[in-house]
């Protein structure tokens, strides 16, 4: 696909399962399993969905999957089913090996985002795209280093000190511009920390939400991730962002979801659904 003169393409990373009474927080079960059908033990299966965008001088990945340093147990517990190495699906997808990469942005660094930016060698956890840049905002990353009781299980140091180490971690502002159209802006609710991701060329939008509407299934305002560390905030930043959307024809990244990362969205009455 491409998005004015870049060129953007979908990684999927692997699938991996998450409590659904935790991913929809107030919704009950009768309500949210007709849209997502869990599994004998309550959960429901997803996907991470890594944005890769090529410009003349720069391959940039936002956002690294779940990575592959779990351990057998690790694995079981979050339905972690990977049908090959992440480096695997970006040379098929893109061309590039991780060598070829040349920034790296995590939205925010909980181990479904940021869990491929480090790899096991020999025994040693270290950068696994060596050549690239790493940005991450200053702001997520004194959470990640100060976690709370709340959000302490989503952090997971190994995937952002060896890149302290390496001196390819860069700390960046709330809001900036990774490339001319490459927008990261900061968005309280899923975290107070935590940004989404916009890319606008030649009259189109690429808009990706991250945690802040993780699925399609998501998209009705209520429906919120007991996750969610703000949830009214969730909510505000849905009823404006949403309508815009529609109203420009976004192009719409769902981090999460297994069965359509892309669509755009239309408005259904009172609610908001996906377009195609």
């Amino acid at each position: 696909m491409r998005i004015g003169n870049y060129r953007v393409e979908i990684l999927p990373d692997s699938e991996f399962r998450l409590d659904g009474g935790a991913m929809f927080g107030v919704v009950p079960r009768v309500v949210w399993e007709k849209s997502c059908a869990p599994d004998e033990l309550n959960r429901i299966r997803m996907n991470m969905n890594c944005l890769f965008v090529e410009t003349a001088t720069e391959r940039i990945l936002v956002e690294t999957g779940i990575g592959e340093k779990w351990s057998e147990d690790e694995a079981k517990r979050f339905g972690i089913f990977r049908e090959r190495p992440f480096a695997e699906t970006i040379r098929e997808k893109t061309g590039y090996g991780p060598d070829d990469i040349s920034i790296v942005v995590n939205t925010h660094l909980h181990f479904d985002h940021a869990g491929g930016n480090t790899i096991l060698v020999d025994g040693r956890t270290v950068p696994q795209f060596r050549n690239a840049r790493y940005l991450v905002s200053k702001s997520e990353y004194e959470a990640a280093e100060n976690p709370t009781e709340r959000d302490r299980a989503s952090y997971r140091a190994e995937n952002w000190r060896p890149l302290v180490e390496s001196g390819q971690l860069e700390l960046m502002p709330d809001s900036y511009e990774v490339v001319d159209g490459l927008r990261l802006d900061q968005v309280r609710g899923h975290s107070a920390t935590m940004q989404t991701v916009e890319l606008t060329r030649a009259g189109e939008t690429l808009f990706g939400f991250a945690d802040l509407i993780p699925t399609t299934a998501h998209l009705p305002y209520a429906w919120i991730m007991g996750y969610d560390l703000f949830p009214l905030e969730t909510l505000a930043a849905k009823k404006d962002l949403l309508p815009r959307a529609v109203a420009e024809k976004w192009i719409c990244l769902f981090y999460h979801d297994f069965e359509r990362p892309l669509c755009r969205l239309a408005s259904h009455g009172s609610k908001i659904v996906p377009a195609d």
